[in-house]
Parts: C-alpha cells; sequence; structure tokens
C-alpha cells in the first residue's frame, strides 16, 4: 500500500514539475478540438405524423377492399423518397439554387434522400422526418428548411394517394372504349353478314345445330299433338256411342210450353252469367229452344226434344271441331319436319358456313358484352376512387418547428473537448516525467539504488525565489481559468444561438 502511494506521489510530483507543459498541451488540444466542434453544422430535424383512414362501406361494396388500399399506401411510402418525388422537394424549395447542373442536381437528390425518413408506427399512422445541415446556412434557415422539406413530403403524400391511379385509370379506360370500338365495328360486320345469309338461306340461319335444335323440338310438339289427338278421337268415339243410346225426344205431348219457358229461363242465366253465344252451353241451349219452339209451331204430339240429346250433339261438334284443329296441327309440324329434314340433309357447304357465321358472331358478341361490363365497372370503380375518395388522410400532427438541432449535441462535445485536452496535458506531462524520472522522496531512491539514504536536504528558497514561484503559481491558475472561461463562453454562445432559433 505504502508503495502505490509513494508511485502516486512521484507521478503527481512529475506531473507539478511540468505543469506549463500539461497546460500548454491542454489549451492546443482544447482549442483544436473546439475549431473542429464550430465548424459541424447543427442539423435540424422536423417531423410530421399522418393518420389514413380506410374504412368506406361504398369501396368494400365495388371490390375495393382495405387490403388493396393498404397495399397501395404502402406501395407510395415506399416510394415516396424516390429519385423523382426527391427532386420535386429540391425544385420547390431554396435547395434548388445549389442544384443548377445535372450533376449537382444528382448529388443533392442524393444527400437529401439521406435525410428524409418514412416510418409507419402503426397501421394507419405514417411518420415524416427530415433534417437540414447545410453549413453555408445559418440555424434559423436550417430549421424552416428542414420544416418546408417535411410539408411538401405531406403534399406529395397525399397526391400520389388522393389521385388514386387516376391517370393509369383514364388511360385503362381509354384503352377500353378502343377496344371496345373495334368490337363494335367487327360485331357489326358479323352481324351484317348473318342477316345476309338469313336473307339467301331462311332455314339454315341458326347453323345445323339450330336445325337439329329445332327439329328436335318440333318432333317432341308433334308427340305431344298425337298424344292430344288420340285423346280427343277417344273422347269423340265415346259421346258418339252415348247419342246412340240416348232418344231424340220425350214421351207425352203434355208441358212444351213449359219445356220451352224452362229453357228460354235457362238461357236467360247463363248469358246473365255473362257466358258468350260461343259458349258451348249457350249453343246447346239455344239449339234446345229452337227444337221446343219447332214442336209447339207445329202442334205436333210427338213428344217432347230431349234436352240431354240436344246437349250430346252440342258436345260432339266441339270435339270434332278440337279433333280437326289437332289434325291440321299435327299436318302442320310433319310438315315442318320434314323441311328441316331436307335443310339437314342438303347443302354441307351452306351449313358449315352457318355455323361458323353463327360461331363467330357469338364469340364477338360474348367478348364485346364481357369488355362492356368490365369498362363499366372500372368507371364506376375510378368515380368511387377519385370522387368519392375511399381513402381519407389527416394531418394529426402538423410541421413542426425545430426549436434545438437534433445533431451535434455540441455543448456535450465542448465538455468532452475540454476533458480531452485536460487528459492530454496530465498524460503529456506523465510521460515526459517518465522519459527523464527523478526521485522526489528518499525513499523512492532508497528502493531503487537498494542502498541506505542517511537523510536529504531541503531546497532553501530566498523571498525572491518565493515571489518568483507565487507569481508563476498565479500565472498558472490564470492559464487553466481562462481555458474554463473559454468553454463557459462557448456554451454561452451555444445557448444564445438556439435562443435566436427559437
Amino acid at each position: 500500500m505504502n508503495g502505490i502511494y509513494e508511485e502516486l506521489r512521484s507521478a503527481l510530483h512529475a506531473i507539478w514539475q511540468r505543469k506549463w507543459i500539461a497546460l500548454g498541451i491542454a489549451w492546443g488540444v482544447c482549442l483544436l478540438g473546439w475549431l473542429v466542434v464550430a465548424m459541424i453544422p447543427n442539423s435540424y430535424e422536423s417531423r410530421a405524423r399522418i393518420f389514413v383512414q380506410l374504412d368506406d362501406p361504398l369501396a368494400e361494396q365495388i371490390g375495393i377492399n382495405q387490403g388493396s388500399r393498404q397495399r397501395d399506401i404502402e406501395r407510395v411510402r415506399q416510394t415516396l423518397t424516390s429519385a423523382v418525388n426527391l427532386e420535386k422537394v429540391v425544385r420547390s424549395t431554396r435547395l434548388n439554387e445549389d442544384a443548377q447542373t445535372p450533376k449537382k442536381m444528382e448529388g443533392m437528390i442524393d444527400a437529401l434522400g439521406k435525410l428524409i425518413k418514412v416510418e409507419s408506427k402503426q397501421d394507419n399512422l405514417f411518420e415524416i422526418t427530415a433534417a437540414s445541415n447545410d453549413g453555408a446556412w445559418s440555424d434559423a434557415e436550417n430549421a424552416k428548411m428542414a420544416q418546408e422539406i417535411v410539408q411538401k413530403m405531406i403534399d406529395i403524400f397525399k397526391e400520389e394517394n388522393l389521385r388514386g391511379g387516376k391517370g393509369q385509370m383514364n388511360s385503362t379506360l381509354e384503352f377500353m372504349d378502343q377496344q371496345l370500338a373495334a368490337r363494335q365495328k367487327e360485331l357489326e360486320i358479323a352481324e351484317t353478314k348473318r342477316m345476309e345469309f338469313a336473307a339467301r338461306n331462311p332455314g339454315l340461319a341458326g347453323g345445323t345445330e339450330s336445325i337439329a335444335t329445332r327439329m328436335e323440338s318440333t318432333r317432341n310438339q308433334l308427340r305431344d299433338v298425337d298424344a292430344d289427338l288420340a285423346a280427343a278421337q277417344s273422347s269423340l268415339a265415346a259421346i258418339n256411342g252415348q247419342l246412340a243410346g240416348t232418344p231424340q225426344t220425350l214421351a207425352g205431348a203434355g208441358g212444351d210450353r213449359s219445356a220451352l219457358g224452362e229453357a228460354q229461363a235457362q238461357l236467360a242465366q247463363m248469358r246473365a252469367r255473362g257466358l258468350t253465344e260461343n259458349h258451348p252451353d249457350v249453343i246447346a241451349m239455344k239449339n234446345q229452344v229452337a227444337a221446343l219452339k219447332a214442336v209447339g209451331g207445329g202442334g205436333g204430339g210427338g213428344g217432347m226434344p230431349n234436352p240431354a240429346y240436344s246437349s250430346l250433339i252440342s258436345i260432339k261438334a266441339e270435339r270434332q271441331a278440337n279433333v280437326q284443329a289437332l289434325q291440321s296441327r299435327r299436318a302442320a309440324l310433319q310438315a315442318d319436319v320434314g323441311s328441316f329434314g331436307a335443310l339437314a340433309a342438303g347443302g354441307p357447304e351452306a351449313q358449315a358456313e352457318a355455323q361458323r357465321i353463327n360461331r363467330d358472331y357469338d364469340v364477338l358478341k360474348k367478348q364485346y358484352d364481357d369488355l362492356l361490363a368490365d369498362r363499366e365497372a372500372l368507371k364506376l370503380r375510378g368515380q368511387v376512387e377519385t370522387e368519392h375518395s375511399a381513402v381519407r388522410f389527416e394531418v394529426i400532427d402538423p410541421p413542426t418547428t425545430p426549436r434545438a438541432p437534433t445533431a451535434p449535441n455540441r455543448p456535450l462535445l465542448l465538455l468532452g473537448v475540454l476533458v480531452v485536452g485536460i487528459g492530454a496535458g496530465v498524460g503529456g506531462a506523465f510521460l515526459l516525467g517518465q522519459l527523464r524520472p527523478t526521485f522526489s522522496t528518499a525513499g523512492k531512491l532508497e528502493r531503487i539504488t537498494g542502498l541506505p539514504v542517511l537523510g536529504s536536504v531541503t531546497a532553501t528558497i530566498t523571498d525572491a525565489g518565493r515571489a518568483l514561484r507565487a507569481k508563476r503559481f498565479k500565472q498558472f491558475v490564470a492559464g487553466s481559468a481562462a481555458l474554463f472561461g473559454i468553454f463557459v463562453l462557448l456554451i454561452a454562445v451555444e445557448m444564445i444561438q438556439r435562443g435566436m432559433v427559437a
């Protein structure tokens, strides 16, 4: 322990003996370091935050989902610091004064890209940060420039997103219109060919597939008509059987007038219910009334006409007419089947041409309809993106006005230079002491030489020597105090400069 204490005393003595050297080194290092720190320009940083609202029911309805809009915003965020956008910033600010040539512009864009950051803090929150540290400008000018850069970046961010690909959408719609016009001309040509072919070949207008379909449909109708005709003929035969077993008149001559009155009353009731004169029941009743009148007018006693027989006669007439109509329908359908068969059997080249014309027309019609539907969907989407504004922006934190530089931390650097300067002075004095060692104590001399030290003689200083030593000590203290004074002055100047910016 005593050895360490002796070494410490010896080192301090060596340094104190060379204190002027230590002070000179400290002054040199501090002045050089403070000059370097003073040449470092202050960097002022401005920041802003933007909130993006993506919820929009109308946009979701037409297919612009939140994920799609989020990808668009992320794309804009990543390309916001592109060379094109940075050139816009340079040309719209004072930075353009130092970028008069293409080479200088490239250098300015490269430097500006390192000073701008666009970060996504949350899903819908973005932070834009920009710094300015031009040594040719004052602190106030750098602070203002940082704020202007951030504001311009916000404007570009809004412009890129609010535009929503409007230019791209317009070019897409123009392309769609051109394609629609071309398809429309082709479709008109195909329609003209189809109409001309249909005029020349009425039966082949639909092609062989159309003929086969129409023939199959006609055959199905013919089978249905055959079934209906068989049922009608069976029903007519049943009526004929009933007529054969039904007498035309009833026995007894009395009551002709009462029967006639009853028949006329029934006929009146039918007409009152709204039955037309062509209704089968009305026709049968009219026939019955006529028959009763004929019997009554003759005054004969052959008996009264049978109402059931008259009614059966009317039903028979109706069913005969139905059978005739079905037979006519059957004959027409058979003729159609025959004509279709003749068309299908003859003219292979005409059939192939008809099939080709209809196929081309169907393809062009489908393409035109699909393009028209796509064009309308794109048009609606573009209107929603541009007019309805599917994405809403809100600047929740406008660009801040820097009050203090973010870099460098000049007071800390000044203090660090002072500490390094003092350390360098002390270290230099100590090294010189090691190069030219002395024995500051008798114990150290005895330990180094291994010989016993009988005694030591202290230095005898005269009054003039004491006065000179005191004067030099005061000069040393003044020099040290001046060094600290310059440090305090530099700190004060830094605070004053910051106050001027604020």
